[in-house]
């Protein structure tokens, strides 16, 4: 049986819908909370990095191993997906710049499909925009050896891909109703940064969330089906 392995950073940011892809596929799934568990032995036959509140940047020991697991695992091949912080991890990995962004981007968002993200074997069946969840205040630049895959005003890069197997998505495309009203109660004051409310986060983004884990399944296909 192929195993899936998901490290998570806050116990609200699991894995969303990409669980039941795995479980439709016969794909085990573990998980690791890694600031109190530590990471895994392997990275299985699937990678999933989730998001988290803290920074790539801080300065806690975990954030260094995690930082190097994900290095090793990438270029080792592996399927490999980054969601928010996993994708910062992933980028910071590869050897780029982890940094504030001029302003949060919260809740649904507008992102544009590059050149190359027009022709990804996932990504371009999405129209050429699309909206997309988000819950951020970093952003990245583009790794070296790594394609752009989308962006939006706030964040130039969205998503990139490193080879045919690593997907670093600055967006949540797994993201479930459970865990939007997780996220509002848990970061409540970045909402009132950007002057937001739960509510309203909520209610806009439950109409796009089918249409979000119908591309969650095809990212998560074409990995699995990579390995076939």
């Amino acid at each position: 049986m192929l195993r899936a392995i998901c490290l998570q950073h806050v116990p609200f940011e699991g894995p969303g819908a990409f669980a039941a892809t795995l479980t439709a596929r016969g794909v085990s799934l573990e998980r690791y909370l890694v600031p109190q568990r530590g990471l895994p032995k392997d990275a299985g036959n699937m990678l999933i990095v989730m998001g988290g509140p803290m920074s790539v940047n801080d300065p806690d020991p975990w954030i260094a191993e995690e930082t190097e697991f994900i290095r090793s695992t990438i270029l080792a091949g592996k399927p490999v997906i980054g969601v928010c912080l996993g994708s910062q991890f992933m980028a910071k990995a590869l050897g780029a710049k982890v940094r504030s962004g001029k302003e949060l981007e919260i809740g649904m968002t507008p992102v544009h499909l590059t050149k190359e993200g027009k022709n990804d074997p996932v990504f371009s069946a999405c129209p050429e925009t699309f909206d997309v969840f988000e819950w951020h205040g970093e952003i990245f630049d583009l790794p070296h050896d790594c394609v752009p895959l989308a962006g939006s005003e706030i964040a130039p890069l969205q998503a990139f891909r490193y080879g045919t197997r690593a997907y670093g998505l600055l967006f949540h495309l797994e993201m479930e109703p459970a865990g939007i009203d997780s996220l509002c109660l848990e970061c409540a004051p970045d909402l009132t940064k950007a002057r937001l409310t739960g509510d309203n986060v909520r209610s806009t983004a439950l109409p796009h969330l089918p249409q979000l884990h119908q591309t969650a399944d095809r990212l998560v296909t074409y990995l699995l089906d990579s390995q076939r």
